[in-house]
């Protein structure tokens, strides 16, 4: 474990360097007995890895300071602060997670759900800075997205009921959609992978595509930066305001993506715990 300036101008740590060709160049190489350049198993911290601290640590900061003051004052209404995450966890709560599952079963999932909607929000805000220590596109890397939504596909279906289970094997549908081909079957079962695929392309793909846009228009001061001074001028004042449009519109979109991934997660999560 070492910071990567010690590889820097071709220098060796540990007999660690940066190749400079061949088909591992730019990355960390060790030579092994026979003198070839390999790569060791590399865990750096990018910044991903250290934007996904940072949001942790503020998620664990705001929920326990938030069950702290609860505790320290049972019997008063908050104010401030906790007042609006007890505006925030009342809403997601009642208004979402019970009308999604049920006033009798959601309590099991409203852990899970309200964490799932907090680390998405911080993650989607912390994006929307740019300078350090934000900047680190998290929701928007395809890899946290696909965990985020591998959980919500373990929760629909080890706490499925059997009557959901049914549904999928032996759907309500003609008798010639099930035998001799079961059509409707494969149908069902499919649709058990497609859910927790369409969470997460659809959270990757929204919060990918406003830092995409807002880079396309970032660029369009360089790009236009040989067309003379008028042009430059012009463009470079186009491309503030629709950046400073766009950042806006991410901060929408990053409450609602949280809000939409936690919806559509409770919704799976009822549907899988229908009962007769």
């Amino acid at each position: 474990l070492f910071l990567s300036h010690h590889l820097h101008h071709g220098q060796v740590h540990h007999d660690y360097y940066l190749a400079s060709e061949g088909e591992h160049a730019g990355k960390v190489v060790e030579k092994n007995s026979r003198g070839e350049e390999v790569r060791p198993i590399d865990l750096s911290l990018t910044k991903n890895v250290c934007g996904l601290f940072l949001s942790c640590g503020i998620l664990l900061f705001v929920v326990l300071r938030t069950a702290r003051w609860y505790k320290k004052h049972p019997n008063q209404v908050p104010g401030g602060f906790t007042g609006v995450m007890e505006t925030i966890i009342s809403y997601v709560q009642d208004g979402v997670i019970r009308e999604s599952i049920g006033k009798e079963g959601y309590r099991p999932f409203s852990s899970y759900l309200l964490t799932a909607f907090f680390f998405i929000l911080i993650n989607n805000l912390i994006g929307i800075i740019p300078v350090f220590p934000g900047g680190a596109n998290i929701t928007g890397n395809i890899a946290i997205t696909a965990v985020l939504a591998g959980c919500t596909f373990i929760a629909v279906n080890l706490f499925a009921t059997k009557e959901y289970w049914k549904e999928i094997f032996w759907p309500k549908a003609p008798i010639y959609l099930k035998l001799p081909l079961p059509i409707m079957p494969f149908v069902e079962f499919f649709g058990v992978f497609t859910k927790p695929f369409a969470l997460m392309i659809r959270l990757f793909a929204n919060i990918m595509a406003g830092h995409s846009i807002i880079l396309a228009l970032t660029c369009l001061i360089f790009i236009t930066a040989s067309m003379g001074f008028a042009v430059n001028a012009g463009m470079t004042v186009v491309s503030v305001l629709f950046c400073a449009f766009m950042n806006c519109l991410e901060l929408f979109v990053a409450c609602l993506q949280a809000y939409i991934f936690t919806l559509l997660s409770a919704n799976y999560i009822g549907m899988a715990r229908i009962k007769e």
